[in-house]
């Protein structure tokens, strides 16, 4: 985070220093009003005499509010469009960040704490930079000019005498700072949980109204909007008792001010036009002394929201090399030796002794039930999480010694969530990659065996759909999925549990297109069905991470082991269906 504030500082140093200028001359501005105010307040005893001097003098009382009016447009719009501009390009490094972090990071965080990074904690850090930044100098610069007026203007003694509850107000705003503190991160914590709920919420609203659950979820929320509520209040009150310490402070400065003053007056030791300015100066110091709170307030929100996103961009990326390889590598060739994983926040492994190997233009069949460990493994080919030394081999290299972008660039992975964006389908299939024309797109839809009901779309190709999809069937849904894999020439496709919203006759259709489309490539095809990998070269048997049989489609039906029995429960159903 240090590295971007750096570089957020860099961009904008000379307007900050643009600014810092605009406000001390902004503030020399308002220092003038009551000088000028009271002269003319002495001089109006003889206007006679005085009258060029009172007109000089309104004349310069002037063109003070005009340069106080101009400094300030100037200087707040200036400081709108910093704290814009500081906001974007924090979410833009925030952004790509994210797109770089490992995977087990990524899925240890949930939705509504991201988008409280993005929404809350950047608006939060960028808004109190500049305000932070030119608040301490129009405070610091303030006290030192209406400090200078006072003591060369009124009587020392009375300047101290009103200072000092001003001071002691400052002292007790300090001390409460920590509470307010406190509070204010419990309110934070509790915002990012109710954000999570109803991220969660909203996305299963489906299920809610299904299983009429509405009316739980609504005590749930409820419950939730209560303690956030009550957090709130709680920073609220606070900040309150801030605001009426202040104005408490400033209330007996200007008491002892005025009572004192006026003794002086009429003892003749201060003239009125003298206790005027006083006055007037003693006001200057109501803006920095009342933003105090709202410094020391946010001050604290400032460092939760700092420290927040700390640990967001102190979080590893993986080791991606944008450059290296300009030409692509093709990888075909996969084995695995001996390979045993366990999650980074587990010690009970995975995957276990795993053994396999397949070849380009093979044909590679994983079934098992939920849970034995075949998402897993398919991850740990694209290397989105790290594999010890030795044990995964693409091409005869050590998948750790290959850039993740050349291994992604060569595998076309379909996964089993069917992820669809809210934008076109074309979109959707070409995964924002320019290079495909709308023929080959068009092409794929059709091997996919999704273009019929894409043409009966208003707008074909180029329809808008939903969030996630949410227009589409769920065997609609996959097959614009597995269009993907048509459009893409990869070297090695993956189809991990992707045919089981199709019908029987669909996914015929679509596995014969497969086996035209992956001949010359290395294809591996994860699922829970005999259907989908029978005519698979090669087909192992997952159980709890482990490799519990492995041949082809006729050797493990001899076997008479797990595949035979996955073989007669999906024969029987599919018996009892017909």
């Amino acid at each position: 985070m240090k590295k971007e504030l750096k570089a957020l500082f860099k961009k904008y140093k000379w307007i900050m220093l643009l600014e810092a200028v605009l406000v001390m001359a902004s503030a020399y501005f308002y220092t003038c009003p009551p000088k000028y105010l009271g002269i003319i307040t002495d001089l109006l005893y003889n206007m006679d005499d005085n009258k060029e001097m009172i007109i000089n003098s309104i004349k310069l009382l002037l063109a003070s509010c005009i340069g106080i009016i101009l400094t300030r447009l100037i200087w707040k719009n200036i400081e709108v469009s910093t704290e814009l501009g500081m906001r974007k390009i924090l979410i833009d490094h925030l952004f790509k960040k994210f797109l770089k972090v490992k995977l087990e990071d990524i899925n240890a965080t949930k939705n509504g704490e991201i988008m409280s990074y993005f929404v809350r904690d950047v608006k939060k850090v960028t808004k109190q930079i500049g305000r932070f930044y030119l608040s301490g100098i129009r405070f610091i610069f303030n006290f030192v000019l209406v400090g200078i007026m006072l003591a060369k203007n009124s009587n020392p003694i009375l300047a101290i005498s009103a200072i000092i509850p001003l001071v002691i107000t400052i002292i007790a705003l300090t001390l409460i700072r920590r509470r307010l503190r406190e509070n204010f991160f419990l309110s934070q914590k509790t915002f990012t949980e109710f954000s999570e709920f109803v991220q969660e919420s909203t996305d299963s609203i489906r299920t809610t109204k299904a299983f009429s659950g509405e009316k739980q979820e609504l005590e749930y929320f409820t419950e939730r909007n209560k303690k956030l509520k009550k957090y709130n209040l709680k920073t609220s009150y606070m900040g309150s008792l801030l605001d009426v310490l202040t104005n408490v402070g400033l209330g007996i400065s200007n008491v002892i001010a005025l009572l004192w003053g006026s003794n002086l007056v009429v003892a003749g030791q201060m003239t009125v036009g003298n206790l005027v300015a006083f006055l007037g100066y003693l006001t200057l110091l109501d803006m920095p002394v009342m933003a105090l709170p709202w410094m020391i307030s946010r001050i604290d929100e400032f460092k939760i929201s700092l420290t927040r996103l700390n640990k967001v961009f102190n979080l590893d990326e993986e080791q991606i090399d944008e450059e290296e390889h300009v030409n692509k590598e093709h990888l075909s060739n996969i084995e695995i030796k001996d390979l045993s994983f366990h999650y980074p926040d587990s010690l009970v492994n995975v995957l276990s002794n795993i053994n396999v190997s397949v070849k380009k233009g093979e044909m590679l069949g994983i079934i098992g039930v939920v849970g034995s460990g075949k998402t897993t493994l398919m991850n740990l080919l694209l290397k989105l999480y790290e594999v010890d030394p030795g044990k995964i081999f693409i091409d005869g290299k050590d998948i750790n010694e290959i850039n993740p972008k050349t291994i992604r660039d060569s595998i076309c992975y379909i996964t089993q969530d069917n992820f669809l964006f809210s934008t076109s389908l074309k979109e959707n299939i070409n995964l924002f990659k320019d290079e495909f024309n709308d023929e080959s797109i068009i092409e794929s839809t059709k091997q996919a065996m999704i273009h019929d009901e894409i043409l009966d779309m208003e707008d074909g190709i180029y329809t808008v759909i939903g969030e996630k999809g949410i227009d589409l069937s769920g065997g609609q849904k996959q097959r614009v999925v597995l269009s993907r894999a048509f459009l893409n020439n990869s070297d090695i496709v993956i189809f991990d549990d992707t045919f089981s919203a199709l019908d029987n006759k669909t996914e015929q259709h679509v596995l014969k297109n497969i086996k035209e489309l992956v001949k010359d490539k290395t294809c591996i095809i994860v699922s829970n069905r005999i259907s989908d990998i029978k005519d698979c070269d090669k087909i192992i048997v997952l159980e709890q991470g482990k490799i519990i049989e492995h041949g082809n489609h006729k050797s493990l039906i001899n076997q008479g082991g797990k595949y035979y029995k996955f073989y007669n429960n999906q024969a029987n159903k599919v018996e009892e269906l017909a």
